[in-house]
């Protein structure tokens, strides 16, 4: 989120992709930054024990989510 946080600082639109795990933790820390509203996309957790075909899988199924929140006006 630090990495996220820089680059829209730096006026390079950004987002980040995080398992649902993580959903409480990314809300929080992008709060804390001053970002509340960076764009994010979760996807199903675990991911660690995936096979490659599984983690393609997932990667396809979240590209129109990530697509549409790096094209998204600012």
């Amino acid at each position: 989120m630090h990495d996220i946080a820089d680059l829209e600082l730096r006026g390079v639109p950004s987002m980040f992709v995080a398992s649902s795990e993580f959903v409480t933790a990314a809300i929080s820390q992008s709060e804390a930054l001053g970002f509340p509203d960076v764009a994010r996309v979760f996807v199903e957790h675990p991911i660690q024990d995936r096979t490659d075909d599984e983690m393609v899988a997932i990667a396809d199924a979240a590209f129109p989510e990530i697509l549409a929140a790096i094209c998204v006006s600012r």
